[in-house]
């Protein structure tokens, strides 16, 4: 089964990271080059990658800034790097994956310099990209349980590897599973980059305009929502794509299981008060003098309106995330 165009669209080179463009993907397929750790920073925030890119591209950025702390003393060279590691985690500060990048990179960096510094921050890189692939891989063997074996699943945004992992999982699986996207306004992720992708597998798919998810919802046709999180909270709390929370709502009043997608759930954020909320230029949703724009990039999902939440290790009742953690102790 060959791999689809989006997993794999942050590359390390000799001379930078190379960033399939999103923002003109499928029409154009664009490589941005980022050729410094700054680089890598302003096209994760103007939108160039993002669901699981901006992971790997902190990957590979942490790398970027160990070739240019190479010359340094020890010291040094650690506050150059934690320095990138800050400036990669504040360009998107809802989706916990950044912070999780960085951690990786700098845990594998302990007093080296020179080459020895680059070669400890590429393994970290390296082990960072294997442990996201295959944690996603079993996220979606585990989500494909919960579907029918011949059904229609409602999704919103671009879920990344989850939702390619998922395909992969059900066809593996001998499940014939349609899709239906939203388009997911502003930036369109929806039509362009899951359709596609989804299309690329040979999956059967449809796209809806993001109003009229409720609708069809409503006619008894689709089996189960499934989405990715950009962060789940201890108690529950699903955060993801603005729309999310709409689509939860309407499929819990028709009856329909809502399956929200996370490699784990974020200790560090016991509630929904302890996730930053993202607010981009209103002007990505309307520029026009004398109206103004206002864009929210996530919202958030009560864990009421949650069926499970689906994990590397399993799917968990959104009120028992705990559990989840239970074999680490």
């Amino acid at each position: 089964m060959s791999t689809p165009v989006l997993a794999d669209s942050v590359r390390l080179t000799a001379d930078g990271v190379e960033i399939l463009d999103r923002r003109v993907f499928p029409e154009q397929r664009v490589w941005v080059h980022c050729a410094s750790v700054e680089d890598v920073a302003r096209a994760i925030e103007d939108m160039v990658t993002q669901s699981s890119g901006p992971y790997f591209a902190a990957l590979w950025g942490m790398v970027l800034a160990a070739r240019s702390a190479a010359s340094l003393g020890p010291a040094e060279a650690r506050a150059r790097l934690e320095a990138a590691g800050e400036r990669l985690v504040a360009t998107r500060r809802t989706n916990n994956h950044l912070r999780k990048a960085v951690h990786l990179v700098l845990s594998h960096v302990d007093g080296q310099t020179g080459d020895e510094l680059v070669a400890a921050a590429t393994r970290g890189a390296e082990a960072g990209n294997e442990r996201y692939r295959s944690r996603s891989a079993a996220l979606g063997r585990h989500a494909v349980d919960l579907l029918p074996d011949k059904g229609t699943v409602l999704t919103h945004c671009w879920a990344d590897l989850y939702l390619v992992e998922l395909v992969r999982a059900a066809q593996n699986a001998g499940k014939d599973l349609a899709f239906v996207c939203t388009e997911t306004r502003p930036y369109l992720q929806g039509a362009r980059l899951t359709a596609e992708t989804l299309a690329e597998m040979g999956v059967d798919t449809t796209v809806i305009t993001d109003g009229m998810g409720a609708a069809v919802l409503s006619g008894g046709t689709v089996d189960a929502l499934v989405t990715a999180a950009d962060r789940v909270t201890m108690d529950g709390h699903v955060v993801n794509k603005i729309g999310t929370l709409g689509l939860a709502v309407a499929a819990t009043a028709f009856g329909v299981p809502f399956h929200a997608m996370v490699q784990a759930p974020d200790r560090l954020a016991p509630t929904a008060a302890d996730v930053p909320i993202e607010y981009r230029d209103g002007t990505e949703v309307l520029d026009r003098p004398g109206i103004r724009g206002h864009y929210p990039a996530f919202d958030i999902t009560p864990p009421r309106f949650v069926t499970t939440v689906v994990t590397d290790r399993g799917p968990f009742s959104p009120l028992r995330l705990a559990d989840y953690y239970r074999e680490d102790s």
